[in-house]
């Protein structure tokens, strides 16, 4: 044409262009382009967009932009034809620049221009006010139902989290198709709104939308994070329906969702089907597998992907890195961590947290400092972990050298930083440090996360600052039940049972569904004050919530049964018990001990150590305190024996426990050697040395050994001062136990209770002062009591004051009128006063109210068998033998000067009428047959119910003279040892 002299037009150049398009040709393309130039066609809107298609194709993108740039009129389609190469060609900045450069010259966009410009910011990732912004011109524009437009801004606003404004949008559109619904359902699955995304798939398949395989991929993966197991499972029916199940992403997710179930048989089946098995796919399974605790399948699988050729990634190295943590597999851990370090994924932040994880969880310590240390410690995860190791070791020192490490490198704690030291605080009693981390804690603006304060609660309430936890509680906006729990678990702990079942009520008017433990700690408070009914209650609320097979409930009723005395309903309760624990053995023993079953809490303990289970310091406390009891000094001192060999001697609760046993057995000398052999000791040991003299009428040692314990730092508390006011009363220290009495309130601002206020009316009176006595108690800020008036009349007896003994039966008949032993007492000082009628009015008025005497009992231990006596007892097998004895006794006794006192039980017409046998007293009887039953050298020990008589006192040192035995008697109120004729109480009882 040109050598014939023939011009050519536009159209012949758009044919030479589409040419070289097909060619690919940039050279002939660039000569095509000079000469439309040379000829003037320039400016034709027709062959410059051609040549705008031809660079874009053959990649000469500063083509593109002269040719663009040299467009004297560039219209709409110019603009979207440019913008649209550039945005094929993923140059997302060069498309914001270009639109922004058309709106400069007012020229209205297209939908192919916003739907390339909103490409354009998802792939930039451009912030949210720009997007708003284009929206707003898409409105302004006239497009705001345009699917081509819709469907990417859908994406944006659910990738920024603004999912209700991506939800208007698609709600807005009057077309939707299938990447509409996609958008917006993956929208709700990315953002935390699993059940919207799955009732959103269900409206598209209602509305007959073909799902696409991203669909049911995302659909599955919500169903997985919300636990809707059995709606993932007919989804992958409908994935074999629309031919979905050869796709890698689908199952991929289908492989998650079995694993998670657990349903590993379907997983395996899933995942052995797969085509095409990516990283992913592999991931998946032994993710689940090591998550559920199958680490050895896991790493089977882990060894078979390496063989595939395939690269695990960081997230299956930590998982796997996890399984063994779980299960405690360090030796395999450490071959996985030799891989690691070959893999080069030693310092992906997820490999190193899981290998600080792996040799936490494993003990070792040392080498996970050492890992610590090679780390990048900017990350705050890994120091907390590193507490968390310090605090399984209980090694606050090391954990508040981390803190402190932290805060020097400039590191910002989280919600996990502080509950880690702040529950090592707890653990190892350290408050004074937890205070510290709490000033931290508000310093930095935690003090309202829930997390952080409920560790806070608790340690607050197990180391009884009760009110402190309980003002953490009230300033939490959200109702979480871990911080209830932990209070209600506090009040418990430390015996405020009412205050524990107020707050757990309150916890459930809230609306706040309890957990297994504030069941467990609830029902614990009703077995403190042996609320029986209230405790069925929550035990049926406990059931109804789901707890029925819960091993701390379980606990929980054993001990509420126990110490309410209901011995078929703790069995009972214990046997449901599948896997039984200390806790679960204790609370039997402890709660039967505690409502007076000792026999049967020492058969349990019998059973335990036959059943090889490995008791507690609680175990041996509570058996201890069962022997103590009932007095039963062989099963206590074989308790014992068990308790040195299996190297509980130096714990301070079993060793104050083994005190108070040989002090109330009887064996004062070995509750000394206890107490002088504790490597440490507390209050609980000083006091129950203090009262263990005191029963046993050493009052000048108890006074020493309280001077003593003060000397030492050891604070006196209320049980310290009733031990030495009533040491004080034993031996007639008058004076000094008065003033012991005023320096409670004056110098260790204690108040005084009934019981300190009985121990000074005995003190008093038991000296002879009845009428100060009676003074004191008018004089008393508190109502007295029957103990007090009980004591007053006591003391009347003794001194033969019928007028004061008169006053005091009187107020003590008004507070105790159906109580035996006050008429027994006022008869008892009418007999010794020589008034008979009086007597006799006594017990007339005693028969007349149907009130019975309890009779006395007096028991002595055998040959391993325990022999009772009431008075007068002629039902013993040796009865005659012992009688037999008796009359020798009395005899050989009357030589060497003992006199029968019988006038506290007869009179002189009495005496001449009666057979004076049936009045011999239990422990008469008891004594005789131990003399006649037990070796020479073994001490006779004898318990009575009731308080020894002055007859029996007097008898009883004759007989520890002419037998040469010693004689160990423990009345109601007081040990008396008697031994060459000589008691103990020096007859000063």
């Amino acid at each position: 044409m040109e050598h014939r002299g023939i011009c050519a037009n536009c159209q012949t150049y758009t044919w030479l262009l589409d040419l070289c398009l097909n060619t690919g040709s940039l050279v002939e393309c660039k000569k095509l382009h000079g000469k439309i130039l040379k000829l003037g066609f320039g400016n034709e809107s027709v062959l410059c967009n051609k040549l705008v298609d031809v660079y874009f194709a053959l990649g000469d993108l500063d083509g593109v932009v002269k040719v663009f740039e040299d467009m004297p009129n560039r219209s709409a389609r110019s603009w979207d034809k440019i913008i649209s190469g550039f945005m094929e060609k993923k140059m997302s900045n060069r498309v914001l620049d270009l639109f922004s450069c058309m709106v400069e010259e007012n020229v209205s966009p297209t939908e192919i221009t916003f739907g390339s410009v909103l490409r354009a910011c998802s792939g930039h990732g451009v912030g949210i006010r720009y997007v708003e912004q284009i929206h707003a011109r898409i409105i302004f524009h006239g497009f705001p139902f345009s699917p081509i437009i819709s469907n990417p801004l859908i994406g944006l606003y659910a990738k920024n989290g603004l999912i209700l404004s991506a939800r208007k949008v698609f709600d807005n559109l009057c077309m939707k198709d299938s990447v509409s619904w996609v958008a917006m359902i993956s929208g709700f699955s990315q953002n935390g709104y699993e059940e919207e995304a799955i009732h959103l798939f269900c409206e598209m398949h209602i509305a007959g939308i073909f799902p696409t395989p991203y669909v049911f991929s995302s659909v599955l993966s919500g169903c997985t994070k919300i636990k809707l197991f059995d709606v993932g499972e007919q989804l992958h029916a409908l994935v074999f329906k629309y031919g979905s199940s050869l796709e890698t992403y689908v199952c991929n997710a289908l492989v998650t969702l079995y694993s998670r179930m657990p349903n590993f048989v379907s997983a395996e089946k899933v995942f052995s089907k797969m085509q095409s098995k990516d990283e992913v796919s592999f991931n998946s399974l032994i993710s689940g597998l090591a998550q559920q605790g199958f680490s050895d399948g896991a790493l089977e699988l882990f060894t078979k992907m390496k063989r595939d050729y395939l690269k695990p990634d960081c997230v299956t190295v930590a998982s796997l890195l996890s399984a063994c943590a779980s299960n405690g597999a360090l030796c395999k851990g450490e071959q996985l961590h030799s891989y690691v370090i070959k893999a080069g994924m030693s310092s992906d932040i997820i490999v190193e947290g899981a290998l600080l994880d792996l040799y936490v969880n494993c003990s070792d310590i040392k080498t996970a400092h050492e890992i610590f240390l090679t780390t990048k410690t900017e990350n705050v995860v890994l120091w907390n972990v590193m507490l968390v190791a310090y605090g399984k070791l209980d090694n606050l020192r090391e954990s508040f050298i981390i803190y402190r490490q932290m805060q020097i490198k400039g590191l910002i704690p989280n919600q996990f930083t502080y509950p880690s030291i702040l529950r090592t605080c707890t653990s190892v009693g350290a408050l004074d440090v937890g205070e510290q981390i709490h000033t931290q804690v508000i310093k930095t603006g935690f003090q309202f996360n829930v997390y952080v304060c409920s560790v806070l609660i608790d340690m607050y309430a197990k180391h009884g600052k009760l009110d402190t936890a309980h003002v953490i509680l009230r300033t939490l906006a959200e109702e979480d039940v871990v911080s209830w729990t932990a209070l209600i678990s506090g009040y418990a702990q430390h015996n405020l049972f009412a205050e524990a079942l107020k707050h757990f009520k309150e916890m459930l008017d809230r609306g706040i569904q309890s957990d297994n433990i504030g069941f467990s700690s609830a029902i614990s408070a009703c077995a403190g004050i042996q609320a029986l009914n209230l405790g069925r209650q929550i035990h049926a609320q406990s059931y109804v919530s789901g707890y029925s097979e819960d091993l701390s409930i379980g606990n929980a009723l054993v001990s509420l049964y126990a110490r309410c005395g209901r011995i078929k309903e703790a069995y009972l309760e214990f046997e449901k018990i599948d896997a039984k624990d200390s806790i679960s053995w204790n609370g039997l023993i402890s709660g039967f001990a505690q409502s007076g079953y000792c026999e049967e809490a020492l058969m349990i303990f019998a059973q335990m150590n036959r059943a090889k289970l490995e008791p507690s310091f609680f175990t041996f406390g509570s058996a201890v305190s069962a022997a103590a009891n009932v007095a039963n000094i062989k099963q206590g001192k074989q308790i014992h024996a068990v308790i040195i060999k299996r190297g509980f001697d130096s714990d301070i609760e079993v060793s104050n426990a083994l005190i108070t046993f040989y002090a109330k057995c009887g064996s004062i000398e070995d509750a000394k050697k206890e107490f002088h052999e504790m490597p440490e000791k507390n209050d609980v040991s000083w006091n129950a040395m203090i009262t263990g003299y005191s029963q046993h009428g050493y009052g000048n040692e108890a006074v020493n050994l309280f001077e003593k314990m003060k000397q030492v730092g050891e604070m006196p508390n209320h049980i310290t001062f009733v031990g030495v006011l009533s040491a004080c009363s034993h031996v007639g220290l008058v004076t000094k136990g008065l003033g012991y009495f005023e320096s409670m309130s004056i110098d260790h601002g204690i108040v005084p209770k009934p019981s300190h206020y009985a121990c000074v009316v005995d003190l008093i009176s038991r000296a002879g002062f009845l009428s100060r006595a009676r003074k004191f108690i008018e004089e008393m800020p508190i109502e007295p009591d029957a103990m007090i008036w009980r004591t007053l009349l006591s003391a009347c007896t003794v001194h033969k004051n019928v007028e004061v003994g008169e006053f005091a039966a009187h107020h003590l008949l008004e507070l105790e009128s159906e109580d035996s032993a006050t008429y027994v007492l006022l008869s008892n000082m009418y007999a010794v006063a020589g008034k008979w009628d009086c007597r006799d009015q006594t017990r007339q008025m005693m028969r007349n109210r149907g009130v019975k005497k309890e009779p006395g009992c007096s028991w002595i231990e055998v040959k391993n068998s325990v022999h009772a006596f009431y008075v007068g007892d002629r039902l013993h097998t040796l009865a005659d033998k012992i009688y037999e004895f008796l009359a020798e006794l009395n005899k050989q006794a009357a030589e060497i000067g003992y006199v029968q006192d019988r006038y506290s039980l007869l009179n002189d017409v009495e005496q001449e009428q009666k057979d004076p046998t049936i009045y011999i007293h239990s422990e008469k009887l008891a004594i005789t047959f131990g003399l006649l039953s037990l070796p020479d050298t073994v001490p006779i020990h004898v318990m009575k119910n009731l308080r020894v008589c002055k007859d029996c006192h007097s008898w009883i040192k004759f007989v520890s003279k002419i037998s040469n035995r010693a004689i160990i008697v423990r009345d109601a109120y007081r040990f008396h040892h008697f031994e060459g004729g000589i008691c103990s109480c020096r007859d000063y009882w």
